[in-house]
């Protein structure tokens, strides 16, 4: 069932730090399912929990986005271990703030772990926009909007 999207910078649910998942049952099976529809009716490549009001640590990012074979990671009480010093500057929206558009850096490669609708540990190695995606739909879970984050020019 495609979920409503939430927006607005200032919208309560988008600022908070969402409560960690405890219970892997159907009801997060169901939820996951929904978010996926619901991010590709919408034509994104990213959906955290808060974007459809739901305060839990569990978003899915698009993987392999600029290929032909994308796939859905369902990354449940996600964090990331390390992130490489090189960054790179590139062009984010959201879902959730519809029609802008901002340079963010991030870091160009990380190694995240989390755990899949099972409960079971994933740690993968993330580089590009795959580690871009991961990243913008950990802030969401923080309460972190892209906007925060945008690059600033320096004037001369």
């Amino acid at each position: 069932m495609k979920l409503n999207v939430v927006t607005g910078q200032d919208t309560p649910i988008l600022r908070i730090v969402c409560d960690k998942v405890e219970n892997f049952d159907k009801d997060l099976k169901k939820l996951a399912k929904d978010m996926i529809e619901t991010m590709h009716a919408t034509n994104g490549i990213g959906i955290a929990a808060p974007q459809v009001g739901v305060n839990a640590r569990i978003f899915i990012s698009a993987i392999n986005s600029d290929t032909r074979k994308p796939k859905e990671l369902v990354c449940v009480n996600p964090e990331v271990l390390y992130r490489s010093p090189e960054q790179v500057v590139a062009e984010e929206g959201c879902l959730s703030l519809p029609q802008k558009f901002g340079n963010v850096k991030r870091a160009s490669e990380i190694f995240v772990r989390f755990y899949d609708l099972k409960g079971k540990e994933q740690n993968l190695r993330l580089i590009g926009m795959d580690a871009r995606v991961f990243l913008h739909e950990l802030d969401h879970l923080n309460g972190v909007l892209f906007i925060d984050k945008l690059e600033k020019f320096k004037i001369f």
